[in-house]
């Protein structure tokens, strides 16, 4: 790489960040901004992409990020609940999209042939985009988000098995046992990868998770290198890195591997929008806009109603059914690279790939402010939704990652708040960063989550707005500051406690609005002056008080005690 393609980058970046601020000035989405970068930028207006093939490149970096970290977060208790409607809804809306699309190109005097290649085409949706749009409004941990998560990767499998057949087209070389052999490898593929994780990996995270480099550099290794195979051996990079975030998923550290991953991913990502508007030629827009229009009303309405009916037959709500829906209202990148498969294999010719590029513009803008504005639009369109939904439905509980307390570390008198969240019998998770608590926390059936208190996108996670107390135990002064501030603009009315080790830092915290300030060492002198006064100086009342505090430390330590002993 080359000054030359530093320079092109940082133009392209620099334009990005002016589209980008006039999107948030004008409330747009940001996703439509990047692509429109790229139109800017690419050979249709002012051609300042030299070189497209390297820009492609880094952009397939995001999506593999952007896999790697969805596949982290598809648990098996995630999977076992939307599989099915996935699964079905997935193949449906590929079946009865490419069933509706043959009647339309027909009816628009394409071939047979070319009608069944534009088809294909238009029963492919986005899952790069969706997974971006569902990321930016947060409701990717919302029922309807899961399920268009899950149906857009059984998608993505079908999308690998027709850019397999439409490369084998022009030799003709794809037949029964070339599929059979497809299935064989990706089934021992898929295999291999999580034998690996469970006897290699699994017993390796306690050692790697010391270091937070070392965990972040080999995440991005596990996950670039499973996405590497995957391709060599004839399937996508997407499913590759899907796989790879799958297989870690149970593991401890997968929360915060997927936290300290999003930056470059989010980087990655809009040099991978960029390469996409810069790709799409408008040289014959005119001369498509007429078939053009008619396919991008079948992306953009049919296919949200094929979604909409077949899991209203399923049971679920008008409500999850089209917020769901509009996850299927543009084309995939998968159908250009299709699309252009085909046309160099001679089975259909370069107006084809010009209409259906017009329709992936039309389409990707459209549906990205249809799902960005989806609660607006169900207000718009709730009346008429009726006929999509079953008389007795589904009972559709939203995962609620909102708690009432929250303890910012453990090992240092987090265990009483605990014992005292539980008498409450109030919702509570525990955050910490030391591997050495975790263990104890997970021997113990605490719930937990592994991360830095200083992560916003954790903070982000666990609904701090939503808290009545937050409970710091960390000795960092700065990350309890760090903390209250955070916490203060959210929601002042929470109660958050936190330790001080002087007098400076307590008047510092209590001046910016913290409820209690802890000082450990006083309020240990202040409990055993209490002492002294009440018993006197007998050294019998001593020993029936170190009693029954050695048997307090057994009771809440013995984790610990028992870790150091085998260290």
């Amino acid at each position: 790489m080359d000054g030359h393609f530093f320079t092109e980058i940082s133009l392209l970046l620099a334009l990005s960040a002016a589209v980008a601020m006039v999107m948030r000035a004008l409330k747009q989405p940001l996703i439509v901004g990047h692509i429109f970068t790229g139109l800017i930028v690419g050979p249709s207006l002012l051609g300042l992409v030299q070189s497209p093939e390297t820009l492609s490149f880094l952009g397939e970096f995001g999506i593999a990020l952007l896999l790697f970290i969805v596949g982290l977060g598809l648990n098996p208790k995630i999977v076992k609940e939307v599989g099915k409607v996935a699964v079905f809804t997935g193949l449906g809306q590929v079946f009865f999209t490419v069933l509706f699309a043959t009647v339309l190109t027909r009816a628009l005097g394409y071939s047979a042939t070319e009608s069944l290649y534009i088809s294909v085409a238009l029963a492919f949706s986005s899952t790069i985009i969706i997974l971006k749009l569902l990321n930016d409004k947060k409701d990717q941990n919302k029922l309807y988000g899961k399920i268009s998560i899950g149906f857009l990767l059984v998608q993505d499998v079908l999308a690998t098995f027709a850019l397999v057949a439409a490369s084998a087209a022009g030799s003709g070389s794809l037949g029964p046992v070339d599929i059979g052999i497809l299935l064989a490898k990706g089934v021992a593929l898929v295999g291999g990868v999580f034998v690996l994780a469970h006897f290699v990996i699994k017993p390796m995270t306690n050692f790697l998770s010391r270091s937070q480099e070392l965990l972040f550099l080999f995440a991005i290794a596990w996950g670039f290198s499973m996405a590497t195979i995957f391709y060599e051996l004839g399937f996508s990079l997407e499913i590759g890195a899907l796989i790879a975030g799958v297989s870690l998923a149970s593991m401890t550290y997968a929360q915060e591997v997927a936290s300290r991953l999003k930056p470059l991913r989010d980087f990655f990502l809009v040099v991978f929008f960029i390469a996409l508007g810069s790709g799409l030629d408008l040289g014959n827009l005119l001369d498509y806009l007429g078939p053009a229009l008619a396919m991008s009303a079948l992306v953009l309405f049919g296919n949200p109603i094929i979604v909409m009916a077949i899991m209203g037959v399923l049971g679920y709500t008008k409500k999850t059914s089209f917020k769901a829906g509009l996850a299927v209202a543009q084309i995939s990148e998968f159908s250009l690279i299709f699309l252009l498969l085909a046309q160099r294999s001679g089975s259909i010719s370069d107006a084809i790939v010009g209409v259906v590029t017009v329709v992936a513009i039309i389409t990707i803008a459209i549906s990205s402010y249809m799902i960005t504005y989806s609660d607006k639009l169900y207000i718009l369109f709730e009346r008429y939704l009726t006929l999509f939904e079953r008389r007795k439905v589904k009972k559709e509980r939203e995962e609620n990652r909102a708690y009432d307390a929250i303890l910012f570390g453990y090992q240092r008198g987090g265990a009483e708040f605990v014992r005292v969240f539980k008498k409450l019998t109030k919702r509570y998770v525990v955050i910490d960063y030391d591997p050495d608590a975790i263990d104890i926390l997970e021997r113990r059936g605490i719930h937990y989550m592994y991360g830095d208190a200083t992560d916003l996108e954790l903070l982000d996670e666990v609904n701090l707005e939503k808290a009545k107390i937050i409970v710091s135990v960390m000795n960092d002064y700065h990350s309890n500051l760090f903390l209250l501030g955070h916490i203060e603009k959210l929601n002042p009315n929470i109660v958050f406690i936190c330790p001080a080790e002087n007098y400076d830092q307590a008047a510092e915290l209590y001046g910016l609005g913290a409820a209690y300030v802890t000082m450990p060492h006083y309020i240990g002198s202040e409990k055993i002056s209490s002492f002294i006064l009440k018993s006197g100086l007998h050294k019998g009342e001593f020993k029936k008080h170190r009693e029954k505090h050695i048997k307090y430390i057994r009771s809440h330590f013995e984790d610990a005690f028992s870790s150091s002993d085998e260290a």
